[in-house]
């Protein structure tokens, strides 16, 4: 449907895990990561990881063949391309970095099905080491929101959708996430739209502590199948009430014409 984005968020939404701690955890290197966290903020320590890694001998090739591996449930990817055939727009929005994501999506033949990737951004320098940097310079200037992370919040990005969107005509967003950086934008969306949180992680905990603070309506899944199944099942239900508005305005007009068909002939006036 041409009237639909749906938002993913990418660690424990598209993967069964969060890419940064896989990478740090397969490359060997959890303990110096656990004892460099209290001192930084994740997307710098991310950085610096990376750094270390390099300094080990570990290539960005290393890092690829890690990330091949990354678990994910075998339904999200019929998913992610049954709704990007149904007409949908597809966009991630994560805080995980590019580089990550996009040679995921690459092994999983998904590269193709995403309009847009929100995220930290990331590069493999000329020594071969992989550069992670903030999405927003919190160096420069805070973004102003207390409810994310320091380098990136979500919700300006739903706005910006939303900003785009509204020059489109109307459009409804479905929006999946699990984390507590996905609250933000849960919180931006409006009454048509839907959000997806996975049940039992902190996005949905933080919605259940007031629901009411959320305009969209509020799907919660478990797993990927659950994630297919209510996702494509909200995908026809607004296909379909579309077809029926845009039916009934098309009967209306119809009507109106007919009326007017029907209306006698005026006679002439004797001069």
């Amino acid at each position: 449907m041409a009237g639909i984005v749906v938002v993913f968020d990418f660690d424990k939404t598209i993967i069964e895990c969060d890419s940064d701690n896989w990478v740090v955890d397969e490359l060997g290197a959890t303990d110096l990561f656990n004892q460099l966290l209290p001192t930084m903020p994740w997307n710098s320590l991310m950085d610096r990881m990376m750094k270390e890694l390099h300094s080990q001998g570990k290539t960005a090739e290393d890092i690829v063949e890690v990330l091949k591996r990354t678990p994910i449930h075998p339904r999200v990817v019929p998913a992610i391309k049954a709704a990007h055939a149904l007409g949908c727009d597809l966009k991630i929005v994560s805080d995980a970095n590019l580089f990550f994501i996009e040679t995921i999506l690459k092994h999983l033949g998904l590269e193709e099905y995403f309009s847009e990737i929100n995220t930290n951004p990331s590069y493999v320098d000329e020594q071969g080491r992989l550069r992670i940097s903030p999405h927003h310079d919190f160096i420069k200037c805070s973004h102003g929101c207390s409810l994310c992370p320091p380098n990136m919040c979500k919700g300006v990005v739903i706005e910006r959708v939303q900003t785009y969107l509204s020059s489109e005509g109307k459009k409804k967003i479905i929006y999946l996430g699990d984390g507590s950086g996905d609250y933000c934008p849960s919180l931006k969306l409006k009454e048509v739209d839907f959000v997806m949180p996975r049940k039992n992680f902190p996005l949905f905990d933080l919605i259940c502590k007031d629901p009411l603070l959320i305009k969209a309506d509020i799907h919660e899944w478990t797993d990927g199948e659950e994630l297919e199944h209510i996702l494509l099942n909200l995908i026809n239900t607004i296909a379909t009430e579309e077809n029926a508005q845009f039916i009934s305005a098309a009967d209306c007009k119809l009507q109106t014409m007919s009326a007017h068909e029907a209306l006698p002939q005026a006679l002439p006036v004797r001069q």
